[in-house]
């Protein structure tokens, strides 16, 4: 159980630092700004939905045992 509260924190954390980074890109004037604006709000919908999906697949295949 301690492990499962560990990796719910590393996420949380990670997804606040995609957040900030979405936000501060949003507001800085630089060439590379729009493609690390882009890079980073991709990460922050892709990457939760994949390891959702990565979880409930592991969820399924341990019950199958």
């Amino acid at each position: 159980m301690k492990r499962k509260r560990i990796l719910a924190l590393a996420a949380a954390v990670f997804l606040l630092l995609l957040y900030a980074s979405s936000l501060i890109f949003a507001l800085t004037d630089n060439p590379l700004t729009e493609s690390l604006l882009a890079a980073s709000l991709f990460c922050t919908i892709v990457v939760p939905a994949v390891l959702y999906g990565y979880y409930v697949a592991v969820r399924y295949l341990r019950r199958r045992r």
